[in-house]
C-alpha cells in the first residue's frame, strides 16, 4: 500500500484515509469518566470479570440482542476481541490434524489463529461446501455477522443450518459480531427494519447454548478502540476452560477499562448517536461512490463498503489514490477479494465530504 498511500498523500486537500476501520470520533465522556473513576486499581482484577460488568453484558444481550436469560458465569471480558480470535484454537486445544473453517472473505486473523495452534485453516461460508475428510476434521468454525470486509448479515435460518452442522460435527461455533449495532437497511432496527441476530439468540440455539460462543467488541459501537474493551459469552464449560486458562496466561481485562465497559453497556444513547453520525456518512458517500463507477455488494452492516468497479482490485485502489483517497485492497481479504475495494465509513464528517466532492468532480 505505501506507494498508494505517498500518492493520496501529494492531494492539494489533503488524504483522505477511509482504508482501515479505527474510529475518529471521541471516546463517550461518562465512558472516560468510568475510567478514571476507576483508577485507584491496586488489587489484580479477575479474569472472569466482576460480577457488575457480567450482569451489564447478561442485561445488554437481553435489551439489545434479543438473547434473554444468559447466566452471568457464563460471560468472560477479553482484552480486544481480536486476541481471542487469535488465541481461541489454542486455548480449545487444537492442534496438528485439526481444521478450523473460517469465512470465505475474512480478515487475516481467523488464518493466524489457526496457525498458532498448529491446525489448518479451511474457506468456507457452508461446512457442505467441503470435502468429506475435510469435514470430519472441523473442530472450531468462525462465522462473522455481520461480516468484516463484506458487511454480509446471516439470517436466522443461516444460523440456525451452520449450528446443526457443526453439532453434527462435534465443532464449536464461535460467531464474531462486533459489528451487529450498526445494522442498515432491512437491519437497521432504529429506521423499522430487523435487529440483526445472535448466534445466541433463542430461535438459533433451540435452548441450549452448547459449542456456541459469542465474541464481541466496544471497539466500534462505542469508540473503545484504544481501551481493548470485549467479551465473549456462551457455553458453560467453555468459558470455565478459558476462565481457568487465561489466569495462568494472564490474559486480564484491567479493572478500569472492566469498569468502563460495565457503563457503556448500560447506556444505549451514545450508540445510537455515534450509529446517526456512521448512517449520516454512509448516506453521503454511497451514492458518490456509485457515481464514480462503482458497484456496492452486500454492506448491509457494518462499517465497510464492499465495492467493485469492474476492475482488477490494484487498478481501482491507484484511481482512488490520484483522488487523495485511500482504500483497503479486497485481496488482503483473500482470494475471493480481487477486483474488490474495502471502504470505510470511519473519516471524520470532513474528510468524508472532501471524499465525496473528489468522486463526484470526477465521475
Amino acid at each position: 500500500m505505501a506507494p498508494y498511500v505517498a500518492t493520496a498523500a501529494k492531494h492539494p486537500g489533503g488524504a483522505v484515509n477511509l482504508s482501515i476501520g479505527t474510529p475518529v470520533d471521541p471516546t463517550p465522556g461518562l465512558i472516560r469518566d468510568a475510567l478514571a473513576n476507576a483508577a485507584d486499581a491496586h488489587g489484580y482484577p479477575t479474569v472472569h470479570g466482576t460480577e457488575a460488568l457480567r450482569q451489564a453484558v447478561v442485561d445488554w444481550f437481553a435489551a439489545r440482542r434479543g438473547v434473554p436469560g444468559l447466566d452471568p458465569k457464563d460471560v468472560m471480558p477479553t482484552v480486544g476481541s481480536k486476541e481471542l480470535v487469535a488465541w481461541l484454537p489454542f486455548l480449545l486445544g487444537l492442534s496438528a490434524g485439526d481444521v478450523v473453517v473460517r469465512p470465505t472473505v475474512a480478515y487475516p486473523t481467523y488464518d493466524i489463529g489457526a496457525s498458532l495452534a498448529g491446525a489448518t485453516a479451511v474457506a468456507a461460508d457452508d461446512l457442505d461446501e467441503l470435502d468429506p475428510a475435510t469435514r470430519a476434521k472441523v473442530r472450531l468454525v468462525w462465522i462473522n455477522s455481520p461480516g468484516n470486509p463484506t458487511g454480509s448479515v446471516r439470517d436466522v435460518e443461516s444460523l440456525r443450518r451452520i449450528v446443526a452442522q457443526a453439532r453434527e460435527l462435534g465443532a464449536v461455533v464461535a460467531s464474531d459480531e462486533c459489528y451487529a449495532e450498526l445494522g442498515w437497511g432491512e437491519w437497521d432496527a432504529q429506521r423499522g427494519g430487523e435487529a440483526v441476530p445472535s448466534i445466541l439468540d433463542p430461535r438459533v440455539t433451540d435452548g441450549s447454548t452448547d459449542g456456541l460462543l459469542c465474541v464481541y467488541s466496544l471497539s466500534k459501537q462505542s469508540n473503545l478502540a484504544g481501551y481493548r474493551a470485549a467479551f465473549v459469552a456462551g457455553d458453560s464449560a467453555i468459558i470455565a476452560n478459558l476462565v481457568n486458562s487465561r489466569k495462568h496466561a494472564g490474559m486480564i481485562v484491567p479493572f478500569p477499562v472492566q469498569e468502563a465497559m460495565r457503563v457503556a453497556l448500560g447506556d444505549a444513547g451514545h450508540v445510537l448517536a455515534q450509529k446517526d453520525l456512521y448512517r449520516g456518512r454512509r448516506e453521503r458517500i454511497v451514492p458518490a461512490l456509485e457515481k464514480f463507477g462503482l458497484r456496492i455488494h452486500q454492506s448491509k452492516a457494518g462499517l465497510y463498503l464492499w465495492s467493485t468497479a469492474g476492475e482488477a482490485t490494484w487498478d481501482t485502489v491507484a484511481r482512488f489514490a490520484e483522488l487523495g483517497i485511500v482504500v483497503g485492497p479486497g485481496v488482503f481479504y483473500g482470494d475471493a477479494g480481487n477486483g474488490f475495494v474495502r471502504v470505510a465509513l470511519t473519516g471524520s464528517d470532513e474528510r468524508i465530504d472532501a471524499a465525496v466532492e473528489r468522486l463526484v468532480a470526477n465521475a
